[in-house]
């Protein structure tokens, strides 16, 4: 069977004081779930995966609501997203923000993974679920992209929309489908291929107006710290460190002694735990990289100019000598074998 991670209790509170307001019977649904009785009022701890899927599911059997994900998200707090919440409060604009939501979404739960892309017009943030029930995915999509969309108004104190946004379940009917255009303020598209919204660089780098007394780089380190303490079962360690890089890629640039402090490790102890399952984090980072590299080739709406960006790349030159290194082949020549 699949292992589903685990789901902060913060993250799944959000979704109990949705099932309050639709007045819906909790310690009930609790105990059909078999969760613990003080599930809404617990401050901390985490609950597993499997758990969160079957919760959602029952919560889906009991409100009847088409609409669960995007009326769920209407309860999304700043502790809905833990550590998380409190590092986007002490940044300077939104960008900053989302910048931070691949290396730490961990804290929140590991249901799905962030990837970003941008370009010189627009941030687009994807998001991932690895559930296995796909009524729950389909939920659960729409509560991630409409909470982000609500939380990010919230920080700036603003009206801001998406220019679209992308869902990969069915076109519901017609009336349904002007709830969820009513709900993010741009339009919607249907059975795409991925779950994500198209944010314009206008509305990325808004100011927060919620912003607290920055503390950024403190919340930082304690965020790696906690980090050391999320495992999954079926990792190894060079496992974790290479989902590591990957999650602080999306920010272009992957440190190997912020990798290393997620590990309560110093850098040479990292290198030998590495080199104890045949490897080093030079090879996984050149890995991550060049994988990261052909997703973004995919994407026919990024110029190379934007994959450099995306990667890390101080041009495109740099970008092309080291696509070659990693394949054997020009960027444009990988692209059209594609």
């Amino acid at each position: 069977m699949k292992h589903l991670g685990f789901a902060s209790i913060a993250a799944v509170q959000q979704y109990l004081r949705y099932a309050r307001a639709q007045r819906l019977n909790v310690p009930r649904i609790l105990k059909q779930t078999e969760l613990p009785s003080h599930l809404e009022r617990a401050s901390g701890g985490r609950i597993q995966g499997e758990q969160f899927q079957t919760l959602i599911a029952t919560l889906m059997a009991h409100a009847e609501d088409p609409l669960l994900g995007l009326n769920s998200s209407l309860f999304v707090q700043t502790e809905s997203y833990t550590q998380l919440g409190l590092i986007a409060l002490n940044c300077a604009n939104l960008e900053q923000a989302i910048q931070r939501i691949p290396p730490f979404e961990r804290l929140v739960g590991d249901m799905g993974s962030t990837q970003l892309k941008r370009s010189e017009r627009a941030y687009e943030l994807s998001w991932h679920c690895q559930y296995t029930q796909s009524n729950v995915v389909a939920q659960m999509n729409d509560n991630v992209l409409a909470s982000w969309v609500l939380y990010a108004r919230w920080l700036t104190g603003s009206n801001a929309a998406p220019i679209k946004v992308e869902l990969c379940r069915a076109r519901p009917p017609e009336d349904l489908v002007r709830r969820y255009e009513w709900f993010f303020r741009c339009p919607v598209n249907f059975t795409s291929k991925q779950n994500a919204i198209v944010l314009p660089n206008s509305v990325v780098h808004l100011p927060l107006t919620r912003r607290v007394q920055s503390q950024l780089a403190l919340l930082e380190g304690k965020a790696r710290s906690a980090l050391a303490q999320v495992t999954v079962s079926d990792d190894n360690f060079s496992e974790s460190v290479r989902r590591s890089i990957q999650a602080h890629l999306q920010q272009g640039v992957a440190r190997k002694e912020l990798i290393a402090q997620e590990f309560n490790l110093s850098e040479r102890t990292l290198q030998r735990r590495l080199a104890r399952e045949g490897t080093n984090y030079q090879s996984l980072l050149k890995a991550c990289r060049f994988e990261r590299a052909k997703q973004l080739l995919k994407n026919q709406h990024l110029s190379a100019n934007d994959i450099a960006l995306n990667l890390g790349f101080s041009d495109m030159r740099c970008f092309y000598r080291s696509f070659k290194e990693w394949s054997g082949q020009t960027p444009l020549a990988y692209s059209k074998a594609k």
